[in-house]
């Protein structure tokens, strides 16, 4: 009991810590990076790619990425927030006025695990999976690992919320790609497929088409970052 009281003293102090750094510029970066809406050109170059390779037999692809984010979203909330209800620093009578909030926001009520970390990393996951490329993976989990820090800069999170999300969604990411892997076969040709190390030859169909996708997340990110100088011109 003393360990797990000793280990939420040091989540607030990382949180009130890594929470300080802020400034009007990164409010304004981070309030619009944390939104699901602007990442939707995100998605539906992920949905063309995969449906440019392997027309509507790439459905099943997409019905699978479906699932991990509705497994990640509800059981990081269904079952975490609800079961542990543990209330978030921005509602914690004792931190809610010391953390740096963006526009009042508060969030909901309880905060572990994260959702915004449990659904980014389950998709990064599943998605690295899936083409099977290392500049891919690479720039697909530091949009996850940003996404998930962006809740701590926020100040509606604590950094274990976040790990929690992180290994939420990575173990979800890999069991449901692995049932995908006993499914794909049945709709897409497999040149090889291991079991043992969930690799599939179905990564080889999607060529350098998984260029695009990273792309999209850095003319985004770009976006975002001039927006958020344009914002920060016109408030001050």
């Amino acid at each position: 009991m003393d360990l797990l009281q000793s280990l939420i003293e040091l989540d607030k102090e990382l949180l009130l810590f890594l929470n300080s750094f802020n400034n009007g510029y990164w409010d304004n970066f981070f309030w619009m990076f944390t939104s699901k809406e602007v990442w939707v050109p995100l998605y539906l170059t992920l949905a063309y790619v995969i449906f440019k390779n392997h027309g509507l037999r790439g459905l099943v692809t997409v019905v699978f990425i479906g699932l991990v984010i509705v497994l990640c979203d509800q059981i990081s909330t269904n079952v975490f927030k609800h079961g542990f209800e543990r209330l978030r620093p921005s509602r914690d009578e004792d931190l809610k006025y010391l953390v740096h909030l963006i526009n009042g926001k508060r969030g909901g009520m309880y905060g572990f695990v994260s959702s915004h970390s449990t659904n980014s990393f389950g998709l990064a996951l599943f998605t690295s999976l899936l083409f099977r490329n290392k500049t891919y993976s690479l720039f697909i989990f530091l949009w996850a690992a940003v996404n998930a820090y962006s809740r701590i800069y926020m100040g509606v999170h604590y950094p274990g919320d976040i790990i929690g999300g992180m290994l939420l969604g990575l173990i979800l990411g890999r069991i449901v790609y692995g049932i995908y892997l006993r499914v794909i076969p049945r709709f897409v040709v497999i040149s090889h497929h291991n079991k043992r190390l969930l690799k599939a030859g179905i990564a080889e169909s999607f060529g350098k088409d998984y260029r695009l996708i990273f792309f999209s997340i850095i003319i985004m990110t770009g976006t975002l970052l001039m927006a958020a100088k344009v914002m920060l011109k016109i408030t001050g």
